[in-house]
């Protein structure tokens, strides 16, 4: 349609949407124009053929005629345009056709009918589709048509000529101020039409953030009215309120489940006393042991008598502890940093002044005594050690290591071992990687193997294959394996077998698997324990192995955070 205001910001190249105000006034006057066109093809016919004597030509029909056929062309063929401040040439298919059909009846005085009324119709579609300046000047071109029509009267009957000339002047009047109302209420419309847009879109882009936050959020959430009903339910909800049998995707029913009834419990305590509850609840499954998790309530506005909601916010109690667990276990660790720094410089003071001791010592009692102080001094710097180490492998920077030769770093260090413990009798070496490399400092691969080592040489047994280091590349995925024949480890033992100062032996700082798993993480690889069966050809049995699944050469090193521990 033609152009409206410029502060209105429309694309002018596109089609409105049905549900916009100015679509809808668009349909309404092209409708408007069929019915009147209709009208008048209806009363200029039944003058023609009712009373001759008004002298109503047939051509007069055919203008009426070609009007109606001009406003349904109009009306099915076309769409409405956004308002705009460009010219239109649908201009001249609406307000330009009106003025001209109405005008001729007007001049022509078709059946002695005054149509000066009809000139509304374009005056208004103008003012409320079209710009102020369109607006305007279809109505001083209707008042100018006007004036002419009494002119041209005046010229055929002198008589009543200034009234004629005031009538006219008076309806132009009343067309601009018609013309200008209607203009500025379409502005106003147009205007909070665009508010309401913008307003709808904010909602929308509103509504999907905050659909997205619930759905990664890692607590669960849900939404439940005071008849138990569960409008929504987030990802973490559905798992924690169990099994996705259909029935956790909302809405559902937390009556549907006899386990679910502690949640529907706690949501109708916050219905009936109109405030926020937390608890502890029990999920009990059949075959299944409870799960524990701490529910938060709370209820949204109930404004204008809506309907209240209660948002439940769901925690499993066990991934709570943990991480309460793992605060403590950081805490802690920074701790024994602190004192094992205050702790270091004291003994080596003890270490050395008994060393000079035991120079002069000739008792076999005090020689006794000295060896106990020393063994003890060197097992409290050993514990100092892997305190200090685990700080420093926490602190280091992310850097890319250099690549190794599997093989052959594992059987220098393992030769090493071998020679310093006198064990080997008990190892048994078996290299599947020949000449592949892993990225892996050498010096972090010692430790990790020393430390495996030494468990394995603690509970293996005496047999010449109760310890074996095995290489493997399976899938292009390498691996190292070390096993022992030991006895199978408590459940509970597993468990924590890779949390710091956790050991089941009473002499063991509990740090060796602990800096192990933190040596890997760092290089990117993953290590994690099974029982497996190994030992020679004839005499194959089950063992303890402890294995490492090593970064592919070449892929992105990332931080610790983003490998995942293989759990015990």
């Amino acid at each position: 349609m033609p152009g409206h205001p410029p502060d209105i910001s429309f694309a002018a190249d596109t089609a409105l949407t049905s549900d916009s105000a100015f679509a809808r006034l668009w349909r309404g006057f092209m409708t408007a124009r069929v019915v009147i066109a209709l009208m008048l093809l209806t009363l200029i016919s039944a003058l023609f053929i009712l009373a001759p004597t008004l002298n109503v030509s047939s051509w007069l029909v055919g203008l009426c005629l070609t009007y109606l056929a001009a406003a349904l062309l109009v009306r099915i063929y076309t769409r409405p345009l956004p308002p705009g401040d460009r010219f239109d040439p649908q201009w001249v298919s609406t307000i330009g056709v009106d003025l001209l059909a109405v005008t001729t009846l007007q001049f022509l005085q078709a059946g002695g009918i005054n149509y000066a009324p009809l000139y509304a119709l374009p005056v208004l579609m103008g003012s409320v589709l079209g710009s102020a300046l369109l607006a305007l000047g279809t109505a001083a071109g209707v008042a100018l048509l006007l004036l002419t029509d009494a002119w041209v009267l005046s010229l055929q009957t002198p008589i009543e000529t200034a009234a004629r000339f005031l009538q006219a002047g008076l309806t132009g009047i009343g067309y601009f101020a018609l013309a200008f109302l209607a203009n500025q209420l379409s502005a106003r419309l147009a205007r909070e039409e665009q508010a309401a847009r913008h307003g709808r879109q904010a909602a929308r882009m509103q509504a999907q953030v905050n659909q997205l936050v619930i759905e990664t959020l890692v607590d669960g959430v849900l939404v439940v009215d005071a008849k138990g009903r569960v409008h929504t339910a987030n990802p973490a909800a559905r798992k924690l309120l169990g099994p996705e049998d259909g029935q956790a995707l909302a809405p559902f029913e937390l009556t549907a489940r006899p386990s679910w009834g502690p949640m529907m419990a706690l949501a109708q305590r916050t219905f009936a006393e109109r405030a926020a509850h937390q608890a502890e609840v029990a999920l009990e499954e059949d075959g299944a042991s409870p799960r524990r998790i701490h529910v938060r309530t709370r209820l949204t506005s109930h404004e204008h008598h809506a309907e209240s909601l209660c948002v439940m916010f769901m925690e499993d109690l066990r991934e709570m502890e943990a991480r309460l667990r793992t605060e403590k276990l950081a805490a802690m660790g920074r701790m024994s940093a602190a004192v094992a720094h205050e702790i270091r410089n004291p003994l080596a003071a003890i270490a050395q002044a008994n060393a000079l001791m035991e120079e002069d010592l000739q008792e076999p009692a005090l020689k006794q005594l000295s060896s106990l102080v020393r063994k003890n001094a060197q097992r409290l710097a050993q514990i100092v050690d892997e305190i200090l180490d685990i700080s420093r492998v926490q602190h280091q920077g992310l850097r890319a290591p250099p690549t190794l030769e599997l093989d052959a770093a594992v059987a220098a260090a393992c030769n090493d071992w071998a020679t310093q413990t006198r064990s080997g009798a008990r190892l048994q070496l078996a290299l599947g990687a020949p000449g592949v490399r892993v990225p892996f400092d050498a010096d972090h691969l010692r430790r990790i193997l020393v430390n495996l080592l030494d468990n394995a040489l603690r509970y293996a047994g005496d047999q010449p294959d109760s310890i074996r280091v095995a290489t493997e590349r399976a899938a292009g995925q390498v691996g190292l394996q070390v096993w022992s024949d030991g006895a199978p480890l408590e459940p509970t033992v597993q468990r924590h077998l890779f949390e710091p100062f956790f050991s089941s032996e009473s002499r063991s700082s509990g740090l060796g698997l602990y800096i192990c798993r933190e040596l890997c993480e760092r290089h990117g690889a993953s290590i994690g324990h099974r029982r497996a069966v190994a030992g020679a050809a004839g005499n194959p049995r089950e063992g303890n192995e402890f294995f490492v699944s090593f970064r592919p050469t070449g892929a992105p090193l990332a931080g610790p955070a983003s490998f995942d521990t293989i759990a015990v």
